[in-house]
């Protein structure tokens, strides 16, 4: 799937009412350049998109955030959900359960967030990376809902290799049970930061309790995790966005001014909360 440039060029200019040659010479190309790209007799390069991308978000153009509204009002319904994936670069085809090969908080499937920002900022250091917007459609599938408690932490615990030799163990066995023959999961995100509060439980240092309310304070919103090749077949591309490299910087700035006041949370969550709950030695006796 490729950018919708030509869409994108006549937006801009519409919005900001100017002619081609003003778009031009704004970029740094001639008129006859716009005018071949808006007409596809010529293909813009990667640099030139770039230009023209980082051109309309500096000019307070939130192209992403325009399309997600279009997208929520044409095509969300009753059973449809309306997602995003960020890629580090594109997606090869139609959306596939291997798309994710390494350890995830549920294994192998196709992950998507229900946040534009979430996704993009995931992906956001990969200089070639993208955003997809996608429609899924769950009517008479099977899901497994996770929130943030103690059965989402063991399990992503157990997806990411750090319980393997307790799968017999009484609530884990359970929990895995849970999730056999789920089309697809909706479960809360669970970044390096958040892991590492979920390691702190594992290894006994804090609560289950204290886990849970310093995972609160990370909140990231929840994801979609495709499992089954039904539910892949439900999941239906929208469209690739253009990620600007100044709309980059701006969800990598927005998420560190969050990081400081998270973690003076997380700081009185384990203090405020501390021997409330059970350790992990006596949750998986």
């Amino acid at each position: 799937m490729k950018y919708q440039v030509r869409q994108d060029l006549e937006s801009i200019i519409e919005i900001l009412g100017i002619t081609q040659e003003e778009l031009a010479s704004a970029i740094g190309v001639s008129r006859v350049t716009v005018s071949n790209w808006l007409s596809g007799k010529t293909s813009i390069s990667d640099g030139n998109a770039r230009l023209v991308y980082d051109f309309a978000f500096g000019k307070g153009i939130r192209l992403n955030k325009i399309k997600e509204q279009f997208h929520r009002e044409d095509h969300v319904g009753k059973n449809e959900v309306l997602l995003f994936h960020g890629a580090k670069t594109k997606i090869d085809g139609d959306p596939d359960l291997s798309h994710n090969k390494r350890i995830n908080d549920f294994g192998n499937g196709f992950y998507c967030g229900e946040s534009l920002e979430q996704s993009a900022m995931f992906v956001a250091t990969y200089p070639e990376s993208s955003l997809y917007m996608l429609k899924f459609n769950g009517a008479g599938l099977k899901k497994r809902v996770f929130h943030v408690d103690r059965d989402w932490m063991l399990m992503v615990a157990y997806n990411r290799g750090i319980l393997k030799g307790y799968e017999d163990r009484g609530i884990l066995k359970q929990l895995i049970k849970s999730v056999e023959g789920a089309d697809y999961i909706i479960a809360p995100i669970a970044d390096n930061r958040m892991f590492e509060i979920i390691d702190s439980f594992i290894d006994g240092e804090i609560t289950d309790v204290q886990c849970r309310h310093c995972l609160s304070a990370t909140d990231l919103g929840n994801q979609y995790v495709f499992i089954s090749q039904k539910a892949i077949s439900r999941v239906t591309l929208l469209e690739r966005c253009y990620l600007a490299s100044a709309e980059k910087e701006y969800y990598l700035d927005s998420r560190q001014q969050s990081f400081k006041m998270n973690q003076d949370k997380v700081k009185l969550a384990r203090k405020q909360y501390r021997n409330q709950g059970e350790y992990i030695e006596d949750i998986l006796k």
